[in-house]
C-alpha cells in the first residue's frame, strides 16, 4: 500500500507553500528562519495564542487558517515546551502530531525544522520525518465506499533543514525501519481469509528483494524434523502450516547470528477449547509476533545492518475440525520432550517451542528473542502500555529495557522461577501446556524456557501492544507493528560490527 504522504528535505531558503509548520518553545519564541518566514504575521500568532490559551507546551498545537500577511493557506505552530526538558525521542512524536494536523487530499506542506535556539540536527529531522510517516499510515484497502472521515489525507511534505544532504543520510536508515513497521502493521491488519499460513509465507519471501535468504518448510519437512508440537496446532485446519526461516548475513563471515522468533497463528479459534464468540474476530492478529519478525528482518536488510541475523516464524491456523488436537493428547516436540495438551487454546507456546529449539540447535545464536501475542494474563498485569519481558539473561534484559525506553516500545521484566515451573509438570508427560489460572503469562514463559537450553533468551509477550492497543501520536492503526523499532535499536546499539 503506498504511503499517504511523501516526505522530502529542502533548504531553509525554500519558499513556504500550502500549509506552513513551525515550532516554538514555552516562551513562544521561534527560530531565526521561522521568524523570518512569519514576518509581520508573528503578531497574529501571539494574538491567536492568547485567544486560545496556547502556551507552547510540548506537543500542544495552534492552527491558524488563512493567516494575514502570509502566502500560505494555514499556519500550524507546534509547541516544544521548555528547551531544557526536550528529548531526542520527542521529535518522533512531533512528526506524528504534525502528520495528524494534515486534513484533506493533495496537500502541500512546508515544515521549518528549527528550534528557537538552534537548527534541528540531522538525526532530529530524520526522527521528525519518521514520525510523519508512521502517523500517516492507514489500512483501508478493503473499503469500496468511504465516508468523509475515512478519506486518507495525502500530502507532499517538504522539511526545510540546514543541511539537506546530512538530513537525507540520517533519514535513510530510519526510512527503512519505518518500512519494516508498515510491513508488520499490514500483516496484522489483513483479514484471515486473505492472510493464511501459505500466503503469509509467500509475503515473507518478498524479503529476498532486499537480500534476505528465505527457506520455507512445509508439513513434510517439519514432520521429518520432528516438529510435533507446532504441527499439532495446525492439524485441524484445511490450511497447511508453514515455517519460514529468514537469514540476513551483514556481519563478519562465521560470526554467530542474533535470532528472532515469532508466533504466527494466522487465526486462533482456540481449537477444541474454543473461544467465546465475542471479539474472536481480533484473533486474526494472533500472528503479531511473526509480523514483527518479518518487518524487523526487512529493516535490518534494507539498511544493510552490519550483523548476521536469523528470523524464524511458525505459521499455523488453530481450527476445531474432526482432525483437531484434543485436550488430553500428548505430542512430542522437536527437542524430544513430550507435552500433554490441557487446553488447545494455549497453542502459541507449542509453535514457539519447536521454533526455539530449531533455531538454537541449528544456528547457535548469540541470543534469541521471541515475540508472541501469547497470553491475556499479561494484559491483566501490565495493561497495554508495556510488553511483558521474561528472560534467563540479565544483560539482555537490561539492554531491552533501555532501548524500549528510548523508542517508546517499552517492556517490563517479569519473574521466572522454579516455583512457577512446577505448575506445568504433568503426571503423564514431561510437561503440560498450561499451568492454570494464576500467573498465566509466567507459566507460559517457564514452558518456553524448557526449549532454549543455555542460549541467552528473552520472551516478549506482546498481547497488549501488538494489536488493539490505544492509539498514539505515531500510530492510529489497529495493528501497531510493535517490536520492529525496539529490536532494530537493540541490534544497532549493541550487536552491529563496527568497521
Amino acid at each position: 500500500m503506498p504511503d499517504a504522504v511523501k516526505v522530502g528535505f529542502v533548504p531553509f531558503s525554500t519558499a513556504p507553500r500550502g500549509i506552513l509548520v513551525v515550532f516554538c518553545d514555552d516562551a513562544l519564541k521561534f527560530g531565526r528562519t521561522a521568524s523570518k518566514a512569519l514576518g509581520a504575521a508573528a503578531g497574529i500568532v501571539k494574538r491567536a495564542a492568547a485567544a486560545s490559551r496556547f502556551k507552547g507546551k510540548s506537543a500542544a498545537t495552534l492552527d491558524i487558517l488563512a493567516p494575514e500577511g502570509l502566502k500560505v493557506d494555514r499556519l500550524v505552530v507546534i509547541g516544544t515546551g521548555k528547551p531544557s526538558a526536550l528529548k531526542d525521542s520527542d521529535f518522533l512524536k512531533f512528526g506524528g502530531i504534525l502528520s495528524g494536523k494534515i486534513r484533506g487530499d493533495n496537500q502541500t506542506v512546508t515544515v521549518i525544522a528549527e528550534l528557537p535556539s538552534a537548527t534541528m540536527s540531522p538525526d532530529q529531522s530524520a526522527s521528525l520525518a519518521a514520525g510523519i510517516r508512521l502517523r500517516a499510515y492507514t489500512f483501508d484497502r478493503y473499503k469500496t465506499k468511504k465516508k468523509d472521515d475515512d478519506v486518507t489525507s495525502r500530502a507532499d511534505i517538504s522539511i526545510a533543514v540546514g543541511d539537506v544532504a546530512a538530513a537525507k543520510a540520517a533519514f535513510s536508515p530510519d526510512n527503512h525501519i519505518v518500512d519494516g513497521v508498515i510491513i508488520a502493521r499490514d500483516l496484522v491488519n489483513e483479514p484471515p481469509n486473505v492472510l493464511y499460513p501459505e500466503e503469509f509465507a509467500r509475503r515473507a519471501s518478498r524479503l529476498r528483494k532486499v537480500g534476505v535468504d528465505i527457506d520455507i518448510l512445509d508439513v513434510k519437512a517439519m514432520t521429518k524434523l520432528g516438529m510435533g508440537a507446532l504441527l499439532g496446532v495446525g492439524q485441524g485446519s484445511a490450511r497447511p502450516s508453514r515455517t519460514v526461516i529468514m537469514r540476513w548475513n551483514g556481519g563478519k563471515k562465521g560470526e554467530p547470528p542474533v535470532a528472532f522468533v515469532g508466533k504466527g497463528v494466522c487465526f486462533d479459534t482456540g481449537g477444541i477449547s474454543i473461544k467465546s464468540a465475542g471479539g474472536m474476530e481480533e484473533m486474526k492478529g494472533d500472528m503479531g509476533g511473526a509480523a514483527c519478525v518479518v518487518g524487523l528482518m526487512h529493516a535490518l536488510a534494507a539498511r544493510k545492518a552490519k550483523v548476521n541475523a536469523v528470523g524464524a516464524i511458525g505459521l499455523v491456523e488453530n481450527m476445531p475440525d474432526g482432525n483437531a488436537q484434543r485436550p488430553g493428547d500428548i505430542v512430542t516436540s522437536m527437542s524430544g520432550q513430550t507435552i500433554e495438551i490441557i487446553n488447545t487454546d494455549a497453542e502459541g507456546r507449542l509453535v514457539l517451542a519447536d521454533l526455539l529449539w530449531y533455531v538454537g540447535q541449528k544456528f547457535k545464536p548469540k541470543f534469541m528473542v521471541d515475540l508472541a501475542t501469547l497470553t491475556g494474563a499479561i494484559m491483566v498485569a501490565l495493561g497495554t502500555e508495556h510488553a511483558g519481558l521474561f528472560s534467563n539473561n540479565d544483560q539482555l534484559s537490561e539492554r531491552l529495557a533501555k532501548v524500549g525506553s528510548e523508542t517508546g516500545e517499552r517492556v517490563w521484566r517479569m519473574p521466572l522461577g522454579s516455583e512457577y515451573d512446577k505448575l506445568i509438570d504433568s503426571q503423564f508427560a514431561d510437561m503440560k501446556n498450561t499451568g492454570g489460572r494464576y500467573g498465566g503469562s509466567i507459566t507460559a514463559a517457564q514452558f518456553l524456557q524448557r526449549f532454549v537450553d543455555d542460549t541467552p533468551w528473552a520472551h516478549l509477550d506482546i498481547a497488549g501492544t501488538a494489536m488493539g492497543a490505544p492509539k498514539t501520536d505515531i500510530n492510529q492503526s489497529w495493528g501497531s507493528g510493535f517490536g520492529v523499532r525496539l529490536l532494530d535499536r537493540l541490534v544497532a546499539e549493541y550487536y552491529e560490527t563496527r568497521r
